[in-house]
């Protein structure tokens, strides 16, 4: 993997410094741009188009949620992974369009090794949640035994970030029995999109 091109977006100096010396002791990643707030943000991803960015939930005027938008308006192909100090954001960052949601106590390489699978293609993740906060804002009782082998088969590709035609060439089924197998998924999750189902399934320790 050469040259993997990072851009953070933090408010605190401190963390921005530190996280960035962190990025760079691994030899094939560089930060080639950071920002505080949304403005620079905007700015530096139109001058660096960087291949990940790390972004914060916290932050003055516009928050992650809302600057993850932003950014996806500005570049479709942008990979956002969510770094915070906060589990509660995940449906919403997810919503957004952010690829990962990590909380920032994660040690040195399961940060290393997050970007990575992202840069790969491998996403969403989610690592180092607390998944026993989420049992408060459940929606839906269910468990592994409340789905068939297949829906449990699918709902593993959903949280690795799969798409319906992915899911059905690893699975060998057709796409239209992907979709009923989600649409059945949905509706035992109590989800009404994707970004609910992943954040159902951590809820309730399911994959």
């Amino acid at each position: 993997m050469d040259g993997l091109r990072l851009m953070i977006v933090e408010d605190h100096q401190i963390v921005r410094e530190g996280l960035r010396r962190m990025l760079e002791l691994e030899p094939s990643m560089s930060v080639v741009a950071e920002a505080g707030n949304a403005a620079e943000a905007v700015e530096q991803l139109r001058l660096t188009k960087p291949d990940i960015i790390l972004m914060d939930i916290q932050l003055p005027g516009m928050d992650g949620i809302q600057l993850t938008r932003r950014l996806l308006e500005e570049d479709p192909n942008a990979h956002i992974l969510i770094l915070t100090l906060y589990d509660e954001y995940l449906t919403a960052a997810i919503d957004a369009g952010a690829v990962g949601y990590l909380r920032k106590d994660l040690r040195q390489s399961e940060l290393i090794e997050a970007i990575k699978t992202v840069y790969e293609g491998r996403s969403p993740i989610y690592l180092n949640l607390d998944r026993d906060k989420f049992s408060n804002f459940s929606k839906s009782q269910v468990s592994q035994s409340s789905f068939t082998e297949r829906e449990m088969d699918v709902l593993r590709l959903l949280t690795r970030g799969r798409k319906d035609k992915e899911m059905a060439e690893e699975l060998a089924f057709s796409e239209a029995t992907i979709k009923r197998t989600l649409k059945s998924v949905y509706e035992k999750l109590g989800a009404r999109n994707r970004a609910e189902a992943i954040a159902e399934t951590m809820k309730h320790h399911i994959t």
